[in-house]
């Protein structure tokens, strides 16, 4: 499928393809690290927003600035930035997540003055009366301060705009997974993970229309299939998955991941902005009623029971938690996640992994001895 091998092939190299498209079209870009950062109001200011993931490259710069024990994310990317490979970043943008992402930010500010450097402290606990107006004045007061380090005015109408373009991929994203929930066999992992770290890397209005020409191909296709695949179904939970081939190798083992709670996957794209009233506080509404992150609060089985609904309503057969290695708010949550499966007999699989998978044989026999107990 040509709008899957034109995403792979950026994805090669995205880097690479950020810094043509600014030479190209003169925009600025913004880099930015976890889904609770307003994507909409950095591409109505004219920008482009851009997700770091880090490269993967031996950490030595970081060393110096960051202990061993933090996640690969938060170093592979300070690495990036010491070694001069994010050098056509205009600006960075750290939302109030992990402690580790808090206090790359003050790493980042004294050791990267290239670019500027922005913060959004959004509140931690969702489900109180004033989280919604302190989330809409944090947002309000981000939206002068990027326009000011940008130096433009960034409009209401811009706004409406950029929320549209986002809802678009955010429309396209859910029907592509709802639609391989149905038929697993009708997109393989690997292209659906291509499709959603896609979507946070190319312009957005190109992305848009790539994945409704997904979807439309898969809507003819799901229409003329009638095996259904044999294998086992598989729910992926966990933060950030920066390893396409988790998916293949799932799938050699006899799985299909058919859904996910991951950072990168559903709750990123899950849940539409309404596009009727002020978009700053759509904006805000959005991040109070979509699934949250474990460095959000709301209610204290919000995240165990959309899990195990999750399961359900995907008619799964186990989930497998892929966790990023020293990433504590996910270590912190999986207690009480894992608890919850038992106790509606959903079973499980633990995964904690680096910027480097393990051996490729050593994942493929844990993933066997797991889909084959299931």
């Amino acid at each position: 499928m040509k709008p899957i091998e034109e995403c792979r092939q950026i994805l090669k190299d995205p880097d690479g393809y950020v810094k043509g498209m600014k030479a190209e079209t003169g925009r600025k870009v913004v880099g930015y690290f976890c889904s609770y950062t307003p994507e909409e109001i950095v591409l109505a200011a004219g920008a482009h927003p851009f997700r770091l993931f880090g490269s993967g490259e031996k950490i030595h710069l970081a060393e110096a600035h960051l202990q061993s024990y933090c996640c690969s994310l938060v170093r592979g990317a300070l690495e990036d930035a010491l070694g001069g490979r994010l050098d056509f970043l205009d600006g960075v943008v750290f939302p109030h997540t992990c402690d580790s992402i808090q206090r790359l930010s003050d790493i980042w500010r004294l050791n990267v003055p290239a670019c500027f450097h922005l913060d959004v402290v959004l509140p931690v606990k969702l489900d109180t009366d004033g989280a919604r107006w302190y989330l809409i004045d944090v947002l309000r007061r981000f939206r002068e301060d990027l326009g000011k380090k940008l130096g433009v005015t960034i409009s209401d109408e811009a706004l409406r705009a950029a929320i549209r373009t986002m809802n678009r991929i955010r429309t396209a994203l859910t029907r592509i997974d709802d639609l391989k929930g149905e038929r697993p066999e009708i997109l393989m992992g690997s292209d659906l993970y291509a499709l959603v770290r896609a979507a946070m890397i190319l312009d957005r209005t190109r992305m848009s229309s790539l994945l409704e020409e997904v979807v439309a191909e898969l809507e003819k296709k799901s229409l003329s299939m009638v095996a259904a695949w044999p294998k086992k179904r598989i729910v992926l939970s966990g933060g950030v998955s920066n390893h396409p081939d988790i998916y293949t190798i799932i799938e050699e083992a006899g799985g299909a991941v058919i859904g996910d709670d991951l950072c990168t996957g559903s709750r990123w794209f899950g849940g539409l902005i309404d596009e009727k009233t002020d978009p700053v506080a759509a904006i805000a509404g959005r991040y109070l009623d979509r699934i949250v992150c474990p460095a959000k609060h709301r209610g204290l089985t919000g995240r165990a029971d959309h899990l195990v609904r999750l399961v359900r309503e995907k008619r799964a057969q186990g989930v497998v938690f892929f966790l990023l290695k020293f990433c504590d708010p996910h270590a912190f949550d999986y207690p009480y996640l894992k608890e919850a499966l038992d106790r509606a007999r959903i079973p499980s699989l633990l995964m904690e992994v680096e910027d480097r998978l393990p051996a490729d044989g050593q994942l493929r026999t844990r993933f066997e001895a797991f889909i084959e107990m299931i």
